[in-house]
């Protein structure tokens, strides 16, 4: 049983977007509650790192980092890294070493068919059969629709959330 929990524990998925490591711009844009982009970027790093163990997959739904800082980040956040190209994600970030980068994505986890994009969607392939539109972008401005979720750090407590937390919420659908 110990053996199937850390078996479970090892392929658990995180989504996040919008870390904008590096980014002084954001502590504006968002209302982001550091005093320096340092302190920012101590904290995501924390952060990520108490929820995501190095067997885990994380999902990074774009805008990760700016150029400068990207190289010195990158190694120390745990789990095995992939990016879904957001509008600030340049050559350098993209060429990091993440398992894959891609501008979309579609995937099956925990019973669930997922569409990730970095922007949301006003509808997705399979929405009216369950699907659900994971995306970052909006600094959790925007409204959802249902079945939708901004997994981006500025709603999700500035870390990386894993579909069961993002379905166990009062504002989640159901499992289709």
């Amino acid at each position: 049983m110990q053996a199937r929990q850390a078996g479970e524990k090892r392929r658990r998925v995180f989504f996040t977007s919008d870390t904008h490591f590096g980014d002084h711009r954001v502590l504006n844009i968002a209302r982001r509650p550091f005093t320096s982009v340092a302190e920012m970027n101590e904290a995501l790093v924390a952060r990520w790192n108490a929820r995501v163990g190095p067997d885990n997959e994380v999902w990074h739904l774009g805008d990760f980092a700016t150029a400068r800082v990207a190289p010195t980040i990158w190694p120390k956040l745990n789990g095995r890294k992939r990016l879904i190209v957001g509008n600030n994600d340049g050559p350098g970030v993209r060429a990091l070493g993440w398992c894959s980068v891609q501008d979309y994505a579609e995937l099956a986890a925990g019973g669930v068919q997922l569409v990730l994009c970095h922007y949301p969607f006003r509808t997705w392939n399979g929405a009216h059969r369950g699907a659900i539109n994971l995306h970052g972008h909006s600094h959790g401005r925007l409204k959802s629709l249902p079945r939708q979720f901004d997994v981006g750090v500025d709603c999700r407590d500035f870390a990386p959330i894993s579909l069961d937390q993002l379905l166990s919420r009062r504002d989640s659908p159901k499992r289709a």
